[in-house]
């Protein structure tokens, strides 16, 4: 089944992203994951079977994954332990949806580098530096990094990603929060990228949002997926040029040739794109939780 919209879900809309619908159940949040997917910040037409499967799939075997090192919002993925009748949408819902607690949500993203590729690579050549630290000379595309890096960013009031240095994140949020979230970001990000070598993957770069629900920090949103995190495969790995990627690297592909402008609307997709792409999600998750996709 391929899920676009959710009006079949009767409470209150709480958010709508380009790909999540969140629902509204007072001091519980419902996140829906459908098959949307996005480029160049525009929604296109057609669905990527599976696709919202894989992304709620992987942040689910993450949460559990990283659990000793911080807590996280989940509290289920099984429809039937789900309130306000939502259980009787098992078909509709389970496997691409989540039951999590609501917090309250830090003014930060925390994007974890271990490899010198996109915006910080742009940033690198521009001035030898990632959001205020100095890196060797002479790195290519794709290098790694001699210790992962923390470089966040923050929300205008627009809603627009200003990235800025630990320290303005320091003034932004007080130090204690931001040394809180950037030990705990590179810890998660170690032990994910441990885990991804053992699979064949190399995992470049991620990015986290956390919250606080009672005095105690709290890791929400998605984790490690391709949405959020920039996999590669060892097996093709080189650097001083651009990798292979577990994401939308096909989608961009076409879109880079088709001579879209890059603004809405999107085109329709031809078939043989969204298979790929389909492929390298399922792929993606198959890889990292060593097991198929139900």
């Amino acid at each position: 089944m391929l899920i676009n919209d959710t009006d079949f879900i009767k409470l209150p809309l709480f958010i709508k992203g380009k790909v999540r619908n969140v629902y509204d159940l007072g001091d519980k949040l419902l996140i829906v994951v459908t098959d949307r997917i996005s480029a160049f910040d525009v929604v296109f037409p057609n669905l990527i079977p599976n696709k919202g499967k894989v992304l709620n799939s992987i942040s689910e075997y993450w949460f559990n994954y990283t659990s000793d090192i911080v807590k996280n919002h989940m509290i289920s993925t099984d429809v039937s332990k789900y309130p306000s009748g939502l259980s009787e949408l098992k078909e509709e819902l389970q496997g691409r949806s989540m039951l999590v607690k609501k917090i309250e949500m830090a003014n930060a993203e925390c994007i974890v580098r271990g490899y010198l590729e996109g915006s910080g690579l742009k940033e690198y050549i521009a001035t030898g530096m990632v959001s205020g630290i100095k890196l060797p000379a002479g790195l290519k595309q794709a290098d790694k990094l001699p210790e992962p890096i923390f470089t966040p960013s923050t929300k205008a009031s627009e809603g627009h990603d200003i990235n800025v240095t630990f320290e303005e994140l320091a003034q932004e949020i007080g130090i204690d929060l931001a040394v809180k979230l950037r030990d705990t970001s590179i810890a998660l990000y170690k032990k994910a990228s441990k885990r991804a070598e053992e699979v064949g993957l190399i995992l470049a770069d991620t990015k986290f949002e956390f919250g606080m629900l009672d005095g105690e920090l709290i890791v929400a949103d998605e984790m490690f997926t391709p949405d959020s995190s920039r996999f590669w495969a060892k097996e093709d790995y080189k650097p001083g040029r651009a990798q292979k990627s577990f994401d939308k690297q096909y989608l961009r592909e076409w879109l880079e040739a088709s001579g879209w402008d890059k603004t809405p609307p999107a085109p329709m997709l031809p078939e043989d794109i969204i298979n790929l792409t389909e492929a390298k999600y399922v792929e993606a998750y198959e890889r990292l939780a060593g097991k198929k996709l139900i």
